[in-house]
């Protein structure tokens, strides 16, 4: 299945403001229910039991209404693991009000080196162009202290038929339109790969499977 690129509706300046709502918590359900929260998760435990730490401080990129990394805290904090959230979004209309949030782009990140412990992402990464995944992979790096988690879609003919069944479980039909386009535009864990190694300053980056065509990916910072 060839990746084809196309912009989505979420991120359109036009996109209506009731339009927002409804499609950010369609994806709220969507990453509770089809590996979101669990992907996260998994990468957040990975990263505990190679460093010994119980504590971050996470920097969730395009973060929406931040529901990902707050509901995978809830998981590991029954382990033992806390979580510090700060969420991050290009537009302030898809942050949720009363989080610890700042609109800026994730390409020119608007902090110090090494200024949280983990760097993470839901969803994002699919929305890059093959130049500019090394680049975000980069300057995430720049502001981690030891990782950068990527949690995304894995491009599949089967995944692409999945979103067109749960069609009914949306309430937006941008949720219906930008979930096709995502799984079209997703890449998968060879290509992945390949674009962080020829362009990322790192020893070690780790990709993993998970629950329905989720791919989970840790990028250790050197």
């Amino acid at each position: 299945m060839l990746r084809v690129s196309t912009p989505e509706i979420l991120d359109s300046a036009t996109c209506p403001p009731l339009e927002i709502e409804a499609s950010l918590h369609d994806l709220c359900r969507v990453n509770r229910w089809f590996g979101g929260v669990s992907t996260t998760r998994s990468l957040i435990e990975r990263v505990a039991r190679a460093t010994g730490r119980r504590h971050f401080s996470v920097l969730e990129v395009a973060a929406g209404l931040g529901e990902v990394p707050r509901a995978a805290a809830d998981k590991l904090r029954r382990k033992g693991i806390t979580l510090d959230i700060t969420d991050l979004d290009l537009a302030c209309s898809h942050l949720k009000r009363g989080h610890r949030a700042v609109a800026a782009d994730a390409l020119r990140l608007p902090f110090r080196d090494n200024s949280f412990d983990l760097i993470s992402c839901n969803l994002f990464v699919h929305h890059l162009s093959p130049a500019d995944v090394p680049r975000f992979a980069a300057e995430a790096s720049r502001v981690c202290r030891y990782a950068v988690l990527i949690n995304d879609l894995i491009r599949h003919p089967l995944h692409l038929s999945l979103v067109y069944a749960g069609f009914p479980l949306m309430r937006s039909y941008v949720s219906r339109a930008d979930g096709v386009t995502s799984v079209r535009r997703a890449y998968v864990p060879d290509e992945m790969r390949q674009m962080l190694s020829s362009g990322t300053n790192t020893d070690k980056i780790e990709i993993s499977r998970h629950y329905l065509f989720r791919m989970g990916v840790i990028v250790w910072k050197r």
